[in-house]
């Protein structure tokens, strides 16, 4: 079987869909941002096209969802489209089932939310709290006193939280499911040294996939910007796991904003800090393919590109500077195929490496659009 990624046109937000090569299925984020009164708004069907995914498939529920973090850009009416444990409202008979949710432990801890986030942290907490269907990303002390709180502890609790630096239980790239999850964040420390921050405090792995022998990595970031990304890479190395941060997939950080490069923007390049330069420049395998979860990148000179708001055409002109050595691509969610009819992107992974296929939503048929990515500088 054959392992596939969808990322779907939704503006400045983040939904990513997974289907293992035993068709279980996976979804990063979910982000439902269309405006139905809208005629024009040429942002997707969100909740109708996951279902058609799920039908592709073969599957009625997910065996993870991830939110990364509680921005409304990664949950947006997240609470209208799942089945949710902890409260019979959310409990329709046409909702989707979660198996296993994925959080970061800021979840669980952040007080004062509304909307979607303060909904999603009660399914987080009525889950911990049952002691199954959750894993919970690194244990700072705020985690410890919410649990003692409850009359918990990190001991009764540490099969459901997974630390950075090692694999999310239960998956396996030499079983039938193909694939492995390295933790990359959320750190710990950060929480502890009073650094608490959503963006900084979201969940990025690199995804490993098994298909006829070879590898495929993907880099699955959220919001991180270019300080932690730093530290990331400088764990990475000093940990000796420089092979945890190789990519054939880069989901970019933060809707292509030059911060996930560097504090200076740049006139029309965004140069970035040295150990994020490491890992684009060099990390990044032949063919690499880099996905921006965007609006359309600006055009030098227009309103858009005075917007202080990502995407940033100065970080799109370095992303399109890395990839000209290597045949790779970049691609912005609502340009692909093109800006005035975006549609679902679809990436497959073979025995070759990662094709790029453009699926349209209603019929659910795919064309090949790229040459398969192969092992290039670092393979």
């Amino acid at each position: 079987m054959t392992a596939h990624m969808k990322f779907f046109p939704t503006g400045n937000a983040d939904t990513t869909f997974i289907q293992l090569a035993n068709n279980h299925v996976i979804l990063m984020d979910y982000a439902h941002m269309r405006n139905e009164n809208d005629s024009t708004d040429k942002r997707i069907d969100l909740p109708t096209a996951i279902r058609e995914a799920l039908d592709e498939a073969g599957q009625e529920s997910f065996r993870v969802v991830a939110f990364t973090h509680l921005d409304k850009d990664h949950v947006h009416r997240a609470s209208e489209f799942f089945w949710l444990e902890h409260a019979e409202k959310y409990q329709g008979s046409d909702r989707i089932k979660i198996d296993e949710l994925w959080v970061p432990a800021g979840v669980l801890t952040e007080e004062s939310l509304d909307n979607d986030a303060r909904i999603i942290r009660q399914e987080a907490r009525h889950r911990l709290k049952q002691g199954k269907g959750i894993k919970v990303f690194s244990r700072p002390e705020a985690l410890r006193s919410y649990l003692e709180e409850n009359g918990l502890t990190l001991d009764a609790r540490a099969h459901c939280i997974v630390d950075a630096g090692g694999l999310v239980p239960g998956f396996n790239k030499w079983g039938e499911e193909a694939v492995e999850f390295f933790v990359h964040s959320p750190f710990a420390w950060r929480t502890d040294e009073g650094l608490s921050d959503r963006n900084q405090g979201s969940i990025v792995v690199q995804m490993t996939l098994r298909e006829g022998g070879q590898e495929s990595y993907v880099l699955l970031g959220a919001d991180i910007d270019h300080e932690c990304l730093s530290q990331i890479v400088r764990t990475s190395r000093r940990h000796g796991n420089e092979d945890r941060l190789h990519w054939d997939v880069l989901k970019l950080f933060h809707h292509c904003s030059y911060l996930s490069l560097s504090p200076e923007k740049g006139e029309d390049i965004t140069e970035p800090v040295e150990d994020v330069k490491w890992l684009f420049e060099k990390l990044a395998r032949q063919n690499e393919i880099i996905v921006s979860p965007s609006k359309p990148i600006p055009v030098k000179g227009t309103e858009a590109d005075k917007d202080k708001q990502p995407p940033h055409r100065q970080a799109a002109n370095y992303y399109r500077k890395i990839i000209k050595d290597s045949n790779g691509k970049f691609l912005v969610t609502m340009e692909t195929p093109s800006e005035f009819r975006p549609k679902l992107l679809h990436l497959k992974i073979t025995a070759q490496g990662v094709a790029v296929m453009l699926a349209s939503v209603a019929t659910a048929t795919s064309i090949a659009a790229s040459t398969p990515t192969r092992a290039g500088r670092n393979g």
